[in-house]
């Protein structure tokens, strides 16, 4: 799936010159977190989100005390006090903004919001937005795709679970078994701690097909398991 498959296109947008307590006012009541910031040409300017307006010297957090930031510039100091106290969005909105192309695949979507810390991306198609992608739109599309995804066959799901319990999760499968009936996945063997015990479930919650997870794992002192090479 690309951005084109779960952005939403019916995009709400703000001018740079809107007061600042209309875009607050638009983002309530479209239940929306981040407006994306248009000029007059239609051209993308910045983007205005929550984070933004939690800077504000209406709030706590718009007062930003010496010792947080001792060694600020002028400039740096000039800079938060307009994006404090400013009335219009131009002067509170994030102007370097990440975008998407339609056809960026949804991994990387998610890489990119866990790379730049951010939550939503205008889609931009020949320099116009046509659409935003959101956390939310992530997750449903995640929700759609297991359920519309062909069901594999228990033989495939052991498979799988074994491939990445010993890949991914470093997991040492020749003391560990999987057996599989009708997508319920059951967990044997013996690990040497609690977290290579957690680790296999969740590997097993991961993967494509599985219902539900019975863990049978015993966690028994290091010296008693075998971790001899295979």
């Amino acid at each position: 799936m690309r951005a084109r498959d779960i952005m939403t296109t019916s995009v709400v947008t703000v001018s740079p010159e809107t007061d600042i307590t209309e875009a607050v006012k638009l983002m309530l009541e479209r239940q929306i977190s981040g407006v994306p910031v248009i000029d007059d040409s239609g051209r993308l300017i910045g983007i205005l989100t929550e984070g933004d307006l939690m800077r504000r010297a209406e709030l706590v957090t718009g007062r930003q005390s010496w010792w947080i930031n001792p060694i600020s510039s002028p400039e740096q100091e000039a800079k938060a006090y307009v994006k404090a106290h400013g009335l219009k969005v131009k002067d509170v909105m994030t102007k370097e903004v990440v975008t998407i192309t339609e056809q960026e695949p949804i991994d990387r979507i998610a890489m990119v919001f866990e790379e730049r810390g951010i939550k939503r991306t205008p889609v931009m198609r020949s320099g116009k937005v046509v659409g935003i992608v959101s956390r939310a739109n992530l997750l449903r599309s995640l929700a759609v795709q297991k359920i519309n995804d062909f069901p594999p066959s228990d033989s495939k799901i052991r498979s799988a679970i074994l491939a990445t319990a010993a890949e991914d999760a470093a997991i040492r499968v020749v003391l560990v078994d999987v057996t599989v009936d009708d997508g319920v996945v059951h967990l044997w063997g013996n690990t040497a701690s609690e977290a290579e015990r957690d680790a296999f479930r969740v590997v097993a919650e991961n993967t494509m097909g599985v219902k539900e997870v019975q863990n049978h794992i015993r966690v028994l002192p290091r010296s008693n398991v075998d971790y001899l090479p295979e």
